[in-house]
């Protein structure tokens, strides 16, 4: 029996170490085919038939049965370079997820120092509170000593509001004697002051030509003009030219603003009478200071003693 081509074309459809099994098993039965020619019957040749038959039918089987394994080892092949991408995205993702997670740790890692940070500063915020709790305490006494304090000196304040009472009482009174005393100072100052004035008017012509050249032409008095009281005022000559004398006369001259007093005095003359003024001042006691002030002026300072 003959291997048919048919029989050829199935046997290479199966897979190669199937397909040297099958040829090799049926080269054997073609070697022996002759003999079992010779010795068998026609019932054992029609079963060898059959079981040929049989064969072919199972190597049909089996290269259908080897399409379809090419088909799932394909199919297989496919879902392993389907699997070969999942696993490569998934061992992206891993790799993401690594690095997520490390960032993560990171972020643990700085949050821990954080959480050690404010563990920390609540420990010292508990502290401060703690201080701040017994600095509290302390300033509630201290005010509990203040209020007493204040107490004591509100007590103390009323005892000293009626000894200022009785104070203003006895100063009230003094003050009533005190302007007494200064009217009567004041007096006593005037009635100084005028006979200062009067001695003055006694004394001064003859100073006045002994000692500065000026004759006094018209007799010194005490005027008025335009309300404003003058002291000294007369008419004189010096080196033969009239002029006026207008002067104050007060106790003691330490005082710069009595000298814009006569230069007030001088500046109401002109403006009535007119011609030369000659300011003079009459006076006790002049402060040094004051009396070169005045010099320096033009102003003629006339102690008393000098005309002793």
């Amino acid at each position: 029996m003959g291997v048919s081509v048919a029989l050829v074309r199935k046997l290479t459809q199966v897979d190669p170490p199937l397909r040297e099994v099958l040829l090799a098993i049926l080269e054997e039965m073609e070697k022996q085919r002759a003999q079992w020619e010779q010795s068998i019957t026609k019932t054992e040749f029609n079963e060898l038939k059959n079981i040929v038959a049989q064969l072919g039918k199972t190597v049909n089987e089996l290269a259908e049965a080897q399409k379809k394994t090419e088909e799932k080892v394909n199919e297989l092949a496919e879902a392993q370079k389907e699997l070969a991408e999942a696993q490569k995205k998934t061992e992206e993702k891993v790799n993401e997820l690594a690095k997520a997670q490390k960032e993560l740790a990171e972020a643990q890692k700085k949050t821990e120092q954080r959480l050690n940070e404010l563990a920390e500063a609540q420990k010292k915020t508990e502290q401060r509170l703690n201080e701040l709790a017994e600095a509290q305490k302390k300033t509630e006494q201290r005010l509990n000593e203040l209020a007493e304090a204040q107490k004591k000196t509100e007590e103390e304040l009323k005892s000293l509001s009626e000894e200022v009472k009785k104070l203003s009482e006895e100063v009230k009174k003094l003050s009533h004697g005190l302007a007494q005393t200064r009217r009567q100072v004041g007096g006593l100052a005037r009635s100084v002051a005028y006979a200062l004035e009067n001695e003055a008017f006694r004394k001064l012509p003859a100073l006045l030509k002994k000692k500065y050249g000026i004759e006094v032409i018209e007799r010194l008095i005490r005027t008025e003009l335009e309300g404003h009281e003058i002291n000294l005022f007369g008419r004189a000559k010096k080196n033969g030219k009239e002029i006026i004398l207008v002067g104050e006369a007060v106790l003691k001259l330490d005082d710069r603003e009595k000298l814009s007093q006569v230069w007030k005095n001088v500046e109401l003359v002109k403006e009535n009478i007119g011609g030369e003024v000659l300011p003079i001042i009459v006076t006790h006691f002049a402060r040094k200071e004051i009396l070169e002030r005045a010099q320096k002026a033009g102003i003629l300072i006339i102690q008393s003693f000098e005309w002793d």
